[in-house]
């Protein structure tokens, strides 16, 4: 599942915001990834991601952290200039290779709402902040999805890009790394 924030300044009134990302997309860290020709710009998203370890509908405040097995890195790539036709963003985020998670699960985070990120393109750093930036927490985004959908072990929660998104282009270098979990590393064709 991937999530978006919507920020009290917005003054829009809607709460956080989930879609779907279909399994198709996943990649391996280190897997090239293949941006769509002729459909716009194209950005790199770090994020935390939250890996589910047990049956999770419902979640509360007191029980959320129970049902996490532990936190990875996705990169949400996105068409840009697909989201503004595909409010639903299917178009945006469905390309091949289009989710990039690793470089491994870590167990023992202390709290996930205070993790530094850093996107690097090409081996420079461009991009540096934090999911402490982000205007919900890891439980309120658990709390959302599962009050909706039924999550089971081994499904994946992208909490949101933390003002962590960046332009690529192919023959682009992508590094997303997270303190306590490591960098996440794809190249762009």
């Amino acid at each position: 599942m991937g999530v978006g924030h919507n920020p009290a300044e917005s003054n829009n009134g809607l709460p956080i915001q989930a879609w779907h990302k279909s399994v198709r997309t996943l990649a391996d860290p280190e897997d090239k990834i293949r941006v769509r020709r002729g459909d716009g710009a194209v950005i790199a998203e770090g994020e935390l991601a939250v890996v589910i370890g047990k049956r999770s509908t419902e979640l509360t405040y007191e029980n959320a952290r129970e049902h996490i097995l532990g936190y990875t890195i996705a990169n949400d790539v996105t068409n840009v200039d697909q989201a503004l036709i595909d409010e639903r963003l299917f178009q945006a985020k469905a390309g091949e290779k289009y989710t990039p998670l690793g470089p491994w699960i870590e167990t023992t985070i202390g709290d996930p709402d205070d993790l530094a990120i850093t996107v690097t393109l090409n081996g420079e750093a461009k991009v540096q902040s934090g999911t402490f930036n982000l205007p919900s927490s890891v439980v309120d985004c658990l709390i959302y999805v599962t009050r909706w959908v039924t999550l089971d072990a081994g499904d994946v929660v992208m909490t949101g890009a933390p003002g962590t998104s960046l332009a690529v282009r192919p023959g682009d270098s992508v590094g997303i790394s997270i303190n306590g979990i490591g960098t996440l590393a794809n190249s762009v064709i």
